[in-house]
């Protein structure tokens, strides 16, 4: 049998003195809400000392560097960036389809 837990991820980080307290979730297969999603269930805690939780941070903003270089992954602020560029678009341009002239 295996150690490993799947989370799809975090619900919540409490941070009480000096310890650390990162509560995982998972969807749930069962239980639905209002739009039929499904629900965030509680699955396990992770309870460190905050350096050690810092030290993880930091550890995580690394392999998200990673990521992004790769092209696997792009950060909130690349993609306001992007939005931001299609946003400043000449308001007379002409769109190439005639559906939208």
């Amino acid at each position: 049998m295996s150690d490993e837990l799947y989370a799809d991820g975090i619900g919540e980080i409490t941070i009480t003195g000096t310890i650390v307290r990162i509560d995982l979730m998972s969807l749930s297969a069962t239980d639905r809400d209002a739009n039929n999603n499904p629900k965030p269930v509680f699955r396990q805690r992770i309870i460190m000392p905050v350096d050690a939780f810092a030290n993880a941070v930091d550890l995580m903003q690394k392999a998200l560097g990673g990521l992004v270089e790769a092209g696997a992954v792009r950060r909130v602020a690349d993609m306001s960036g992007a939005a931001a560029e299609i946003q400043s678009a000449p308001v007379g341009a002409s769109n190439a389809s005639p559906n939208f002239n």
